[in-house]
């Protein structure tokens, strides 16, 4: 084969990967779904009928539509959005929920540059709140509010942030170090069982036994499957001033994964009035990933401004 039949057949198979990569990238969460899309007994959302939440931008009535959906990497900008209900006004009556009317995550598809919001509603329902994205790729955005009267919702759509893209691949780790901190995970997700779960929180080698509450607990916990990045609500087990919750070492969650796979994990725990978020990466209960050399950018450390209410922004933080 002479060098030019070999360079088109190069450019071929250089089609094809790309090709596939994209049919990945969109079978694992669509930019939106129409509302009560549901996913059929091999999605992975898991049996028919059943589906995790953030992986429609559309559910229960209720839509999230952002003002634009790109990003400028590295550029602190605004990013502005509405929920709307069926009729398709915004709506303006939300519950609070963790001290909080709307949380707002955001995370890389590849479940980096993990962020947590809090942004502020103007009185014709668009929510705003400022965002600064470090790299270019493909981002989800989750919504999680409550709206007055009702249940939670979670809904999510897909962000652009255009340039050059540098996948990076979280490796298995149930031990995080951020500032000086080490928090350890114990406990397994087992799927469609309410798994326990406890993190343990240390500086220096000594236990931290003066955790300060953050969001109406003593850590905040979000859990995403990776692959097509579903949302799953965690639950803390107690409430600060309860006469049984200890400010510490240990915190408990509880959590319920619908399939069996790998999950990313991000704990929001506050101390010394700093709002730092450690990250873990793990699969369920008899599924363990192969290990792997963590890529560069994997190993990111939490944010280290001190919380200033509705505009704290948690680089890494998570909503449980």
């Amino acid at each position: 084969m002479n060098t030019a039949a070999k360079l088109s057949a190069y450019g071929a198979a250089l089609v094809l990967v790309f090709a596939g990569a994209w049919a990945a990238g969109s079978a694992a969460g669509p930019l939106t779904v129409g509302a009560g899309a549901e996913p059929g007994p091999h999605a992975p959302g898991g049996s028919a009928g059943i589906q995790p939440d953030g992986l429609a931008s559309a559910r229960d009535g209720y839509t999230f539509v952002p003002e634009r959906t790109t990003l400028t990497p590295g550029v602190a900008e605004e990013f502005a959005f509405r929920i709307t209900g069926s009729g398709g006004a915004a709506v303006t009556q939300f519950d609070e929920a963790h001290e909080k009317r709307m949380h707002v995550v955001l995370v890389r598809r590849d479940g980096a540059a993990y962020q947590h919001l809090h942004p502020e509603m103007s009185a014709d329902g668009v929510w705003r709140v400022p965002v600064t994205v470090p790299a270019a790729g493909s981002y989800r955005a989750f919504a999680d509010f409550v709206p007055r009267g009702g249940q939670g919702v979670v809904l999510g759509v897909d962000l652009q942030a255009p340039g050059a893209y540098n996948p990076v691949v979280p490796f298995p780790t149930r031990a995080a170090e951020v500032d000086g901190y080490r928090v350890e995970l114990g406990g397994d997700l087992r799927p469609g069982h309410a798994s326990r779960l406890t993190l343990d929180v240390t500086r220096g080698g000594r236990p931290v036994a003066d955790l300060q509450p953050y969001l109406g607990a003593y850590g905040h916990l979000v859990a995403l499957r990776q692959g097509d990045l579903a949302y799953l609500h965690v639950h803390p087990d107690g409430t600060p001033g309860d006469s049984r919750t200890a400010p510490g070492p240990q915190v408990t969650f509880f959590a319920e994964v619908p399939t069996a796979g790998t999950y990313r994990l991000f704990l929001d725990f506050k101390h010394g009035d700093v709002v730092r978020t450690a990250e873990f990466t793990v699969a369920t209960r008899g599924e363990e990933p192969p290990p792997r050399t963590p890529a560069a950018g994997t190993e990111r450390r939490g944010d280290q401004r001190p919380d200033s209410g509705d505009q704290h922004r948690d680089q890494h933080g998570g909503h449980g």
